[in-house]
């Protein structure tokens, strides 16, 4: 009786010995299905990006409990005002999470916010130099007049 792996090792030089023949026969056909896998693989991988950072959005929202908001007017309000309210959600979502990321601190700290408030400074100055250093005399942008 022969070991297991003897029988798996044959199988997978047999596989490996198969594909050469058939790239050594089909070169064009062979790199057009190298090529169809990693873009589909890319596409799936983008995909599946995609659904992970809308649903980990999505779920951090659900799961924070928030009071609900009240109405500044009832009277005005009707039936078919909460249709439109489900159906503009998502660009209200989107509107508040742009609002959010505008409001956010980004400095933690006092030290950063000065230095970033003194680089800012910094650059201003180096601009405005680069501007009153540049050369205002017409003729000298172009010295050929066919050119």
């Amino acid at each position: 009786m022969e070991p297991v792996g003897v029988g798996t090792e044959m199988a997978l030089l047999s596989n490996v010995l198969a594909a050469y023949a058939f790239i050594t026969e089909n070169p064009e056909r062979a790199a057009l299905y190298f090529v169809s896998g990693v873009c589909i693989g890319l596409v799936l991988t983008l995909l599946a990006l995609v659904l992970r950072v809308s649903c980990r959005t999505d779920c951090k929202r659900s799961s924070s409990k928030k009071p609900p908001r009240e109405r500044e007017s009832d009277s005005d309000s009707s039936d078919s005002d909460d249709d439109s309210d489900t159906t503009s959600d998502l660009s209200a979502r989107r509107h508040r999470r742009f609002e959010r990321t505008l409001n956010m601190n980004v400095f933690t700290s006092a030290e950063e916010l000065e230095r970033a408030q003194r680089l800012e400074e910094r650059e201003r100055i180096i601009r405005e130099i680069w501007m009153n250093g540049q050369p205002d005399i017409p003729g000298t942008r172009s010295l050929n007049r066919y050119y």
